[in-house]
């Protein structure tokens, strides 16, 4: 079993089994006196959990997280962390504690640690996403990176085989933009490449085995350690297509999350193929398939993930409104972006449409 722990870059990195019990000595580094734990109602027994972990150093649980960061919820968040003089927060759950956490940070410069339970990624990127009036935005600072980051591999055991397919697609998907950004050259290093390359291939093999098996120790390790390695590279460039409109389906339509994400890549990755073959062909080699697109589709769709934005709660008319939306704001991507491709990217998705093998 990987065990590890990663110091000198920002976020320490410490990976393994039963690295909760880690939380304490962690938060106390970062010269934490009074912890704030974060989570979503669903995810209280593991805020439970943290608090047992952090003993004399518990301030108080915040159990409200949800999806794509309303400003409102952060408000109430704020307004608790005040009340407690609580001075670090301690995020546990997926992508909705880990940007509650950040916004925090951003306002108010309080440390965080980190304890992923789902293969979000975002622990370990300087990037928030929030969501005001119904509009999603994202901004990049280095306030909002967690300082800290808390992998246990046991804390993903229990995670539901929809969260753990559709997560870990969104996982890929951050790959995926990583190989034909436009600034992963050598301004960031060759190893975004290889990082890229090895999360897809392992969480890509792993994700069968864990439909088999959801208690898979080993399995659930490759595809956590696929995940760190894939957040990796979402810090390290700009993000093109696909994670644009997914935050335009997510902040305007309230669509979730992961499963959005789930749905909209292979389409993506098919606009973008004619001006990506390398990555293209390095994704194909990655999961053993001839064609990356529809390979990517047929892999989520045998694992039972969700095939059309309809299903989602995207409807028809929709979709126009989603077009104007996504085209509003110009963006980095290795096929140009215009209204009438993404209006057929859309009306695919929403469909389910079968991509064509190549």
């Amino acid at each position: 079993m990987r065990t590890f722990v990663r110091s000198g870059l920002a976020p320490r990195i410490v990976f393994g089994s039963g690295t909760l019990s880690q939380v304490r000595e962690e938060a106390a580094a970062l010269g934490a006196g009074k912890v704030l734990v974060l989570s979503t109602p669903r995810q209280a027994g593991l805020a439970d959990r943290v608090e047992r972990q952090l003993g004399e150093m518990y301030a108080g649980t915040f159990a409200q997280a949800e999806e794509h960061t309303p400003v409102e919820v952060t408000d109430r968040a704020l307004g608790l962390l005040h009340d407690l003089g609580a001075d670090c927060v301690v995020s546990i759950g997926g992508g909705s504690t880990t940007g509650l956490g950040k916004a925090i940070a951003l306002r108010t410069g309080v440390p965080q640690v980190a304890v992923p339970t789902t293969y979000a990624g975002s622990e370990v990127t300087a990037v928030l996403g929030e969501t005001t009036s119904g509009q999603k935005t994202t901004m990049s600072s280095p306030e909002v990176l967690p300082e800290t980051v808390i992998y246990d591999v046991d804390l993903t055991l229990t995670l539901p085989w929809d969260v753990t397919l559709t997560s870990a697609v969104n996982a890929m998907a951050h790959c995926v933009e990583a190989l034909y950004s436009p600034n992963a050259g050598p301004s960031v290093g060759p190893s975004v490449t290889g990082q890229a390359v090895e999360s897809i291939r392992v969480i890509a093999r792993n994700l069968p085995e864990l439909k088999r098996d959801l208690h898979d120790l080993d399995a659930r390790t490759e595809v956590l350690y696929g995940a760190w390695l894939a957040g990796a590279c979402l810090a390290r460039v700009e993000m093109a297509l696909h994670h644009k409109l997914c935050h335009t389906l997510g902040g305007s339509f309230s669509l979730p999350h992961s499963p959005t994400h789930a749905v909209v890549l292979p389409y993506a990755m098919a606009y973008n193929a004619p001006a990506a073959g390398v990555a293209m062909e390095q994704i194909a080699i990655a999961m053993g398939v001839p064609d990356a697109p529809s390979g990517m589709q047929d892999l989520i769709r045998s694992l039972g993930g969700p095939t059309s934005l309809g299903q989602l709660g995207l409807g028809v008319d929709d979709i126009e409104r989603a077009v104007e939306l996504a085209t509003t704001k110009a963006y980095p991507n290795p096929r140009e972006v215009t209204a009438e491709g993404l209006r057929d990217l859309l009306t695919r998705a929403q469909k389910g449409q079968q991509l064509p093998r190549c």
